[in-house]
């Protein structure tokens, strides 16, 4: 199913300077205010893909994005999500070496934010201390939270990271609604991983499975598999 672009929102909306992080001040939110598009997009919608030029610098007012890269072989893995007064780090470092996307966002969740035009934010960059302190503060905590997550993928059991997003999906009725594709993305690995450690979560009457979500009847037995009291 093709998803949708985001698009710029009427001028007039989200133009008031609250609306932005509060790491900001006053004159840089009035310039942001002042110069940046207002952009709204529908859940589901590309904030940007892989291959296309970087030309503005969004920070996000309301919802969600989730920021992916997609391998030659088709696999996809979650990067990290950008929510309300944060930014993406791979469009700070696209606009800082003026090079394309090397990965593809989607809109979680219906978002609005500021885009800031490319020219705007070299501006901004070279002459509010407030606007380039919050960039490179966020950049340097995007980039360590990256670094976490290639140590996780690539380090940690796959039972254990599993069982850990099961636990923090988890709605109080018990159910989790993910298919295991999008458990697999989220995790980095082949759907068919996923597929056989749900088989085997449920073998030992720990979850149960559904067509398009999972529930689960024990979660004391997957905290344990997280804080490695039972190994897989």
């Amino acid at each position: 199913m093709a998803r949708a672009e985001a698009k710029l929102a009427r001028i007039g909306e989200l133009d008031e300077p609250h609306l932005l992080s509060p790491a900001l001040d006053e004159a840089t939110k009035a310039a942001l205010a002042r110069r940046g598009a207002p952009l709204r997009a529908a859940a589901g919608a590309w904030i940007f893909r892989q291959g296309l030029p970087c030309e503005a610098y969004p920070i996000v007012v309301s919802g969600r994005i989730r920021v992916q890269k997609t391998g030659a072989n088709g696999r996809e893995i979650t990067l990290y999500r950008v929510g309300p007064g944060e930014t993406c780090v791979i469009t700070t470092a696209c606009l800082m070496r003026d090079a394309a996307y090397d990965a593809e966002a989607i809109a979680e969740t219906d978002v609005t934010a500021k885009v800031l035009p490319k020219a705007d934010f070299r501006e901004l960059l070279a002459s509010s201390a407030s606007f380039r302190d919050f960039v490179f503060r966020t950049f340097s905590a995007r980039l360590a939270s990256l670094l976490a997550r290639i140590e996780e993928v690539a380090f940690e059991r796959i039972d254990r990271r599993l069982a850990q997003r099961l636990l923090d999906a988890v709605g109080e009725d018990g159910a989790i609604a993910a298919t295991h594709r999008e458990l697999a993305v989220e995790l980095g690995t082949a759907r068919e991983v996923v597929s056989r450690k749900l088989k085997d979560f449920e073998r030992s009457g720990w979850i149960e499975l559904h067509r398009g979500g999972v529930r689960l009847l024990q979660p004391e037995a997957l905290r344990r598999i997280v804080h490695d009291e039972a190994a897989s």
